[in-house]
């Protein structure tokens, strides 16, 4: 038997301390005013693929930036011991477009207290008012693609309300969470897309602000995870260069999303946990087990590649009927898996963890090997611990 679970970043000057009264009507001229004058000056916080592809397409756009820098996770040791370092795609993408990269801590705790104004550009540390004014200006610009963390209430308030922007893939207020574009797979959803909304503070709701741009799109039926966060990003890079163009030109126009309740019915998008990706062959079909993993870009003991719906019609009478059971068909070069419903799932690669993926046949003979004299013809496969 085998244990079976899928895992799945103006110059500095001194300011005269401002009145309540002044603060307040500055605040209301900032959030009132959409017309920019200038090409923005743009912090970007991003960390994976999704980010590098959305800042591809802004940086592209220079007609709607004067400044990019880029804010993003630390470098991290990963693998056995330590051995193997891990690097963020977009730190490795902002070296190769020659921006300036900048780093948060690594405990979030300490990313709460983190100070911009610890930032080497000089534009940056006019976000530094007395306490406990704030003076934001329209041209100062933040924008997060998949960054992975909440924004401190410190940070935010460095920018007006219109200029806190995020790219979030999935029409709004549908997935408002971590994970929108899993649980669109895992839904089975066929229409999705891509929003540009306004941050706001975290007590006032996630993935809650204000919307600046919505591009709606299919699923195709052969979407993956990577295929679909890729596609979307790009959709998401080319409506924020929209955004900001409208926004410089004055035309830029915000909608409020509904405010949502607890019945509401509307879909959520927590983050994917181990719990969420175990395979149970007994009690799912062919059909829900094909979908897990699509939207789990990683695995853990055993990934499954290249899957199908294998016909009923052409299933070999050498499969057992015991849910989990599998068997190598030659005829389609593919591990036969029976699941719940007598459904069977087809496989034509496999991935051990910490292996090279191997075609089915090969897996399967090296596991027919390891059995030695207990190889009865068919592995089982069991639900994870």
């Amino acid at each position: 038997m085998l244990g079976f679970r899928v895992k799945y970043n103006t110059r500095h000057a001194r300011r005269p301390v401002r009145t309540s009264s002044e603060f307040v009507a500055n605040a209301r001229r900032c959030l009132q005013t959409v017309l920019c004058e200038e090409p923005f000056k743009v912090l970007f916080l991003g960390r994976d693929e999704f980010s590098c592809l959305v800042l591809e397409q802004l940086h592209k756009a220079k007609d709607v930036w004067q400044e990019l820098e880029i804010v993003t996770q630390p470098d991290e040791k990963v693998g056995r011991r330590g051995s193997q370092l891990s690097v963020s795609p977009l730190k490795v993408l902002g070296q190769e477009l020659d921006l300036s990269i900048h780093t948060i801590p690594h405990k979030r705790t300490d990313f709460k207290h983190w100070q911009v104004s610890t930032l080497s550009q000089d534009w940056l540390l006019t976000y530094q008012p007395p306490a406990p004014f704030l003076n934001p200006h329209p041209s100062h610009l933040i924008v997060t693609a998949s960054f992975g963390r909440i924004l401190p209430k410190s940070l935010l308030g460095l920018f007006c309300p219109s200029r806190r922007l995020n790219v979030h893939p999935s029409l709004l207020p549908l997935y408002r969470g971590a994970a929108p574009i899993q649980h669109t797979l895992m839904d089975g959803r066929r229409e999705t897309g891509v929003c540009v909304i306004e941050m706001m503070e975290k007590s006032k709701g996630i993935d809650a602000g204000e919307i600046w741009g919505r591009r709606e799109m299919s699923v195709p039926e052969d979407a993956t995870f990577s295929s679909l966060r890729d596609t979307l990003a790009r959709q998401g890079g080319d409506l924020l260069v929209s955004v900001l163009r409208d926004m410089l030109s004055g035309t830029a126009v915000a909608r409020p999303q509904p405010l949502l309740t607890s019945d509401s019915g509307i879909p959520r998008a927590p983050m994917i946990t181990l719990e969420d990706a175990i395979v149970d062959f007994t009690t799912m079909t062919a059909q829900g087990v094909k979908p897990l993993t699509t939207y789990l870009p990683n695995s853990k003991t055993l990934q499954l590649h290249a899957l199908s719906i294998h016909p009923p019609p052409q299933v070999p009478s050498t499969l057992p009927s015991e849910a989990g059971a599998a068997i190598y068909d030659s005829h389609s070069r593919s591990i036969l898996i029976r699941c719940a419903g007598d459904t069977v799932l087809s496989t034509g690669k496999v991935k051990q963890q910490d292996r090279v993926m191997l075609d089915a046949k090969e897996w399967w003979n090296g596991w027919k090997s390891f059995c030695g004299g207990e190889w009865r013809g068919y592995v089982v496969f069991q639900r994870g611990p």
